[in-house]
C-alpha cells in the first residue's frame, strides 16, 4: 500500500513539474511574442521620395534600367546607383530628403534632375564601392564584362581598370578597410582577386583563391570594416568563406547553412555576419564559432538578386523581394517588422518587377533613411524614426 501510494505521489510531482515547464515555456513564448510586437511598434517608416525615369515620374520605369547597386559613400552625404544603364549616377542625398521643405509630402523627381551628374560606363554594373581613404573621390566598379574600374569622380573619368577574370562577370568588389589601397573582386570564373593599383600591368594580382573546389561563382566579396585583415566570400555553392588576406592558402572558417547560392554578405559587426541566399532566407552567423544565431524569413527570393543592407547603429537588416517589395528586420527577430509594398496579384511567373538594390545610410541611432532600387529603374528613398 505504501509503495503504491509513493508511486502515485511520484507520478503527481512530475505532472505538476511538466505542467510548470510547460507554462514556464509558454510564459517565454509569450514574452517573446510580446517582445517582438514591441520592434515592430519600435519604428516609424514611410516613403518620402520617389525617383522615376519618365519625365512625368510614373510609375512605369524603364526595363532597360534596372537598379543593380546602391552605395552610400563614407559620409553619407552621396549616394552612387549603377546597373543595367551603363550609367553611374551620383545623388547629393540632401537633394533627395526635400519632404521637409515639402511639408511633409511625398517627393517625386526624375533621374535626370534628382543626380548631380552621372557618367556613361562601357559595360553593365554590378557592383560599386567608394574607396576608403578618398573622400567622395574615387568610386570602384565591376561589370557585368569582368572589368574592375576606379573613377575619379572630380575628373569625371576611369583612372584605374583591370581586366584579369577573363571576360567572366565581376559580381563584387571591395576594399579592404586595414589597407585601403588593397581591393578585391569576386566573378563568375570562380575566383576571388586580391589587387593593388599602384602595382605595374594594371594591378596585377597579388593574390587569387578559388573557394569551391568545382569553381562554382564567387557572388559576393566583403572585407571585415572592424577587424583586421579578413575578408569573407560568398559562393555559389551555398557556403560563406573567410580569409585572412595574409595567408590565403586555407580559409580560417567556413560557413554551411544555406541551401542554395549566397549571393550576399554584410559584416554587423567584427564577429556577426549576415547572408543572403536565393534560398529565400537571411542568416545571421557568429564568425567566431560559426554556428547560426538566427534565421530571417518572408521576403521572396529564388532566382534574382534582391540587395542587402545591414543598419549597424539601429541593428536593423534590410533586403529587397522578388515580389517587389521592401523588407526590413530587427536583428533580434526572424520574422519583417515592417515591409513595404503590395504583393502582387493576378501574376504568374516573374512577370512583375522586384527590388533589386537597397542601402542603408549609415547615420545617427534613433532616425535613419534606406534608398530601394528596383528592375524598372525606380529609385524609392525612405525614412525612419524611432518612436
Amino acid at each position: 500500500m505504501t509503495d503504491i501510494s509513493s508511486r502515485q505521489e511520484a507520478i503527481a510531482e512530475i505532472q505538476v513539474a511538466e505542467g510548470e515547464e510547460k507554462l514556464g515555456s509558454e510564459l517565454q513564448e509569450t514574452e517573446r511574442e510580446e517582445e517582438e510586437e514591441k520592434a515592430r511598434c519600435e519604428w516609424d517608416f514611410h516613403l518620402s521620395t520617389f525617383i522615376s525615369n519618365s519625365c512625368n515620374n510614373s510609375i512605369n520605369g524603364s526595363a532597360c534600367d534596372t537598379l543593380g547597386v546602391l552605395e552610400f559613400d563614407p559620409s553619407g552625404n552621396f549616394l552612387a546607383s549603377g546597373g543595367i544603364a551603363r550609367k553611374i549616377r551620383i545623388y547629393n542625398v540632401n537633394s533627395l530628403l526635400q519632404e521637409e521643405r515639402e511639408g511633409g509630402r511625398l517627393v517625386s523627381l526624375d533621374h535626370g534632375n534628382a543626380c548631380n551628374f552621372y557618367m556613361c560606363t562601357p559595360a553593365k554594373l554590378s557592383s560599386l564601392k567608394w574607396k576608403p581613404g578618398w573622400g567622395s573621390r574615387v568610386l570602384g566598379s565591376g561589370d557585368y564584362d569582368g572589368v574592375v574600374m576606379e573613377y575619379d569622380l572630380e575628373k569625371k573619368m576611369p583612372v584605374f581598370e583591370r581586366d584579369e577574370h577573363g571576360g567572366r562577370r565581376v559580381w563584387s568588389i571591395d576594399y579592404c578597410h586595414s589597407d585601403p589601397v588593397l581591393g578585391a573582386s569576386g566573378s563568375d570564373d570562380g575566383t576571388m582577386q586580391m589587387w593593388d593599383p599602384r602595382c605595374v600591368d594594371d594591378g596585377k594580382c597579388l593574390a587569387k583563391v578559388q573557394p569551391s573546389k568545382q569553381c562554382n561563382p564567387v557572388c559576393c566579396v566583403e572585407f571585415n570594416p572592424f577587424k583586421g585583415p579578413i575578408v569573407a566570400v560568398g559562393c555559389a555553392d551555398r557556403r560563406v568563406y573567410a580569409y585572412d588576406i595574409r595567408k590565403m592558402t586555407d580559409p580560417l572558417f567556413v560557413l554551411d547553412g544555406h541551401q542554395k547560392a549566397v549571393t550576399y554578405i554584410r559584416f554587423l559587426d567584427e564577429r556577426t555576419i549576415v547572408s543572403s541566399s536565393v534560398d529565400g532566407c537571411l542568416k545571421m552567423w557568429d564568425g567566431e564559432n560559426q554556428h547560426v544565431i538566427r534565421t530571417y524569413k518572408g521576403h521572396d527570393n529564388s532566382r534574382r538578386f534582391v540587395g542587402l543592407s545591414v543598419w549597424r547603429p539601429g541593428g536593423l537588416i534590410c533586403c529587397g523581394s522578388e515580389s517587389n517589395q521592401v523588407y526590413v528586420y530587427d536583428k533580434r527577430w526572424g520574422e519583417p517588422i515592417w515591409v513595404y509594398g503590395r504583393e502582387p496579384t493576378g501574376l504568374t511567373g516573374f512577370d512583375h518587377g522586384f527590388v533589386s538594390s537597397v542601402c542603408w545610410q549609415q547615420k545617427e541611432e534613433n532616425q535613419c533613411t534606406l534608398v530601394a532600387g528596383d528592375s524598372d529603374g525606380v529609385l524609392r528613398v525612405f525614412s525612419g524614426k524611432r518612436r
